[in-house]
């Protein structure tokens, strides 16, 4: 019988869809011989069609598990359980040219309890996978040193306080305990943001709006700065007249706002200018879709070096710090998903004196559920 590329397609657009598939699909008849596959099996496979076509699949897509057991042999589509309707992704390896595939079968009857008559595996390239174990990997990696640094502080403050509490006096022991509280507030505020970026990459990050008076949420916040030992001329509030209230979650707000102060304080230079204003119908990018309409523009700016506009996009980002440290890199990732929560907006611009600008756009309408 002569196999051709064509065979067991209803018609010729299946075998068009076939070839939209991103993964490799190849499919074998109740004797395993291969009845057809798409270009994509072809590519992975590392052969042409015209030496697959036909071909004893468990030869031509010889696959084996990591103790290289072969997997037809384990699986035996053909002479297994008659219940069995196929088997779920699993990574394997190709034995002719050792590549990494992500495979899921699928066995098709021609009627119940009745033998395989046709059977599918779809193939994938692990080489993403790796990469996104190698991402994470990376993330723990910088997890641990972001942890790394306060755990030992406080570890060795602590120590040496229990073991040499009478050698030291009254001054020493309260900044070795003023080193050890704002050690231990770095930590606990690093394990909050690892928790909201679960939730946000998760999308079960909630918010409970409520209306906001921007301009005394821009006091409260300068007035903390000032008790941390900041100088009052280190900030400037602009709130425009009759401005209307926010519709936003009261602490994550809050949140929102430290993360950028800090952020404004820590890589900016100047004045940190803290701002507000009525939003234009289109923002000021133009429209945005997939965004509810916004009310309110909040400002965050410095009189920095500012961002550069090939980076502005990369900001948001996990664990990206730019051309210095400091940080954990998380902080902006957390606004940007705090703000989208709240169906927001932020952005990064250059200010007026041509550092860096954050851009909130925010609701100043309550959400529909709760008109």
């Amino acid at each position: 019988m002569d196999f051709k590329p064509g065979m067991l397609m209803d018609n010729e657009s299946a075998g068009i869809a076939a070839e939209l598939i991103p993964d490799g699909l190849v499919a074998a008849d109740g004797d395993g011989r291969i009845l057809f596959l798409n270009t994509r099996a072809t590519r992975i496979l590392g052969r042409p069609r015209e030496e697959l076509v036909g071909a004893d699949i468990r030869e031509a897509v010889d696959l084996q598990d990591s103790d290289g057991t072969s997997w037809w042999a384990a699986t035996d589509p053909w002479n297994g359980l008659r219940i069995r309707t196929g088997h779920r992704e699993k990574l394997l390896m190709l034995r002719h040219n050792g590549r990494e595939v992500l495979v899921t079968a699928k066995y098709l009857r021609p009627g119940r309890n009745q033998p395989v008559n046709r059977v599918n595996i779809l193939m994938r390239d692990a080489l993403y996978r790796r990469r996104a174990e190698a991402e994470n990997a990376a993330v723990i990696s910088t997890v641990a040193h972001e942890l790394r640094s306060p755990l030992t502080s406080v570890k060795g403050f602590s120590s040496t306080l229990l073991r040499r509490w009478d050698r030291f006096t009254d001054d020493q022991k309260r900044l070795m305990l003023e080193t050890i509280e704002a050690d231990a507030d770095r930590v606990t505020r690093l394990i909050t943001e690892l928790l909201d970026v679960s939730r946000i990459d998760s999308g079960r990050l909630q918010v409970r709006p409520l209306p906001i008076d921007v301009g005394a949420v821009f006091h409260r916040h300068v007035e903390r700065a000032v008790a941390s030992g900041l100088e009052r001329d280190r900030f400037a509030i602009e709130v425009s007249d009759e401005l209307p209230e926010v519709w936003a979650d009261p602490d994550r707000l809050d949140q929102i706002l430290s993360n950028l102060i800090e952020n404004a304080i820590r890589h900016g230079e100047g004045v940190v200018t803290l701002g507000a204003a009525r939003a234009s119908a289109d923002g000021a990018d133009g429209p945005d879709r997939g965004h509810p309409a916004v009310g309110v523009d909040l400002l965050v700016s410095d009189q920095g070096k500012g961002i550069a506009p090939d980076h502005r996009n990369l900001v948001f980002s996990r664990f990206w710090h730019g051309s210095g440290r400091g940080s954990t890199g998380l902080g902006l990732y957390v606004v940007k998903g705090l703000v989208e929560a709240h169906g927001g907006r932020v952005r990064v611009e250059e200010s007026p004196t041509g550092g860096a600008q954050f851009r909130l756009s925010l609701p100043s309408e309550p959400p529909d559920y709760l008109a």
